[in-house]
């Protein structure tokens, strides 16, 4: 990494804030978020089976839908280009073969190794308890979520994460089956209309052990 890239890496990690208030004028084209959105799910998961959904709410059809849902997050719905519901799919693992088909296709794992991959996690999530895959699925739409917090901020953007929302009510709300799609989080996008505050972190000393 050069000095240059370096710079502009803490920049955009460092200068991270969790905005409230968003400028109403500026909106994100589909073009602009599909890309945002292909960047952040380059983030790794669990065997590779992508557990994340998501939908981009910005119409203002679909923020009224949202707004009493998110009722203690009124001016991050009404004010931010878009929110974006992250959800994590209980049932990742159907897309298993046609993830690793696609492996082989593009000349990415040899066959061999793709019969292996197939076989072990078919017999990984046969019979898996429904309580252990949730762990797994929140774990990594964690990391896609903090991932698009970061490449959103890249294309000069800021975010905000929400987890004070109607988890239990979301799914179906918008269309998804509520038992298989599991809520993790809504997360507000656009441009700040106003700073948002540093927050203090303890320091590495305080919070890490060295064997």
């Amino acid at each position: 990494m050069n000095t240059t890239t370096e710079k502009d890496f803490m920049e955009i990690v460092k200068g991270r804030r969790s905005i409230r208030v968003y400028d109403e004028n500026v909106k994100i084209s589909k073009d602009e978020m599909t890309q945002i959105l292909e960047e952040a799910t380059t983030a790794p998961s669990s065997l590779n089976l992508q557990p994340w959904r998501f939908v981009v709410i910005d119409s203002a059809e679909g923020k009224d839908t949202l707004l009493p849902l998110a009722s203690f997050n009124k001016r991050q719905v009404e004010t931010s280009a878009a929110v974006i519901a992250i959800f994590a799919d209980y049932q990742m693992a159907d897309y298993t073969e046609e993830i690793f088909d696609t492996a082989v296709e593009r000349g990415l794992m040899p066959p061999e190794v793709r019969d292996r991959q197939v076989d072990m996690i078919k017999g990984i999530y046969k019979d898996a308890p429904k309580e252990a895959i949730k762990d797994s699925i929140l774990l990594d739409s964690g990391l896609v979520a903090m991932q698009l917090m970061l490449v959103a901020r890249a294309h000069g953007y800021d975010t905000n994460p929400i987890g004070g929302y109607d988890k239990k009510n979301i799914a179906e709300a918008f269309g998804l089956e509520k038992e298989r799609y599991l809520p993790v989080m809504l997360l507000s996008i656009g441009k700040a209309a106003e700073d948002g505050y540093q927050s203090v972190r303890f320091p590495i000393d305080r919070i890490t052990d060295w064997k």
